[in-house]
């Protein structure tokens, strides 16, 4: 298929205890899972190791808990949730430690077909510096290993990256291999016109790719949070709008860039305002529209209005 990767149709996994990392860094409410996507992303992945008899052991990290484990963060919700939409039951691993004793009893008993989900592998502190010895712990678990985490595959973690210095049968599940596909063909070959769009609130994130971009895009179009930083670069008011004031210069240099190019580089034109956040977040708030050149200084550009809406559209 072209990527010079290994994906899980190259083998059948009959009897194999196979390990997945998956992206179940789903939004939560007060122990409520608000949005699913994520987690159906990866059904068609752990659906095809099911039907090869494969014994299916799951991690992922969930959200950012700073002093090891929070209850707040625990994956036994996603739990619940998977089994409905397998049909089947997916057993909880319920330890801290992530690779305890619960884990290891899981494991042990399994019967080919059936699905076990290890709690949160940020819980331990060695996750995100991808230090061998937890690496190592995730990988006594299994025969084989599976990267279906796009959203996390680019960061060198111990489920990510350092588990694969002990597990020698790796691959990559359909969600991966889909992403890298479309980002490969869409970025080398693409159909034009070609249009980007990046959003996100921060633009320190995104310095290469906004760069990158502007050599291969005929539209560059940018929402967000971090639109805010390139209209204040443009000497527009943004009130306390989201900002990122060591990188107006380079916001300009991008726009001097796209000009030179013949990229049209689009910002937002008018935006909804806001006083301040609502708590709880989803509470009703007051807004207005107002053009960009004319955003109070006392509130905070929140989202596009709906003349950049036609204009992103178009």
């Amino acid at each position: 298929m072209g990527l010079g990767k290994k994906t899980i149709d190259d083998e059948n996994y009959a009897g194999k205890r196979v390990l997945v990392r998956c992206d179940f860094n789903v939004p939560m409410k007060d122990g409520v899972i608000t949005n699913d996507n994520r987690i159906n992303a990866a059904l068609p992945t752990i659906k095809k190791l099911i039907a090869d008899g494969a014994k299916v052991i799951l991690c992922s990290h969930l959200g950012k808990p700073k002093n090891g484990p929070e209850a707040k963060f625990s994956l036994a919700p996603v739990a619940v949730r998977l089994s409905e939409k397998l049909g089947q039951p997916v057993t909880f691993a319920d330890d801290d430690n992530v690779v305890g004793e619960n884990a290891k009893a899981a494991v042990a008993t399994m019967g080919n077909g059936e699905v076990v989900l290890l709690q949160n592998t940020r819980f331990r502190k060695e996750e995100t510096k991808n230090e061998p010895a937890f690496s190592e712990e995730l990988a006594s678990l299994a025969d084989a290993y599976v990267d279906d985490a796009f959203g996390s595959c680019h960061r060198a973690h111990c489920s990510t990256a350092g588990v694969t210095d002990y597990v020698k049968d790796t691959a990559v599940g359909y969600l991966m291999e889909k992403e890298i596909k479309y980002l490969g063909n869409a970025v080398n070959d693409p159909e034009r016109p070609f249009t980007a769009i990046l959003g996100g609130a921060k633009v320190a994130d995104k310095l290469n790719v906004i760069s990158n971009l502007l050599e291969k895009v005929d539209t560059l179009i940018i929402g967000g949070g971090m639109a805010y930083t390139f209209l204040k670069a443009q000497g527009y008011e943004i009130g306390k709008s989201l900002c990122d004031d060591s990188k107006l210069d380079y916001c300009k240099d991008m726009m001097a860039k796209a000009k030179e190019k013949g990229v049209k580089l689009l910002l937002p034109v008018d935006a909804a305002c806001i006083k301040d956040f609502p708590d709880p977040i989803d509470a009703p708030v007051d807004t207005v529209i107002v053009p960009v050149t004319a955003i109070p200084a006392d509130m905070e550009g929140c989202d596009i209005g709906p003349e950049t809406m036609k204009l992103f559209a178009d």
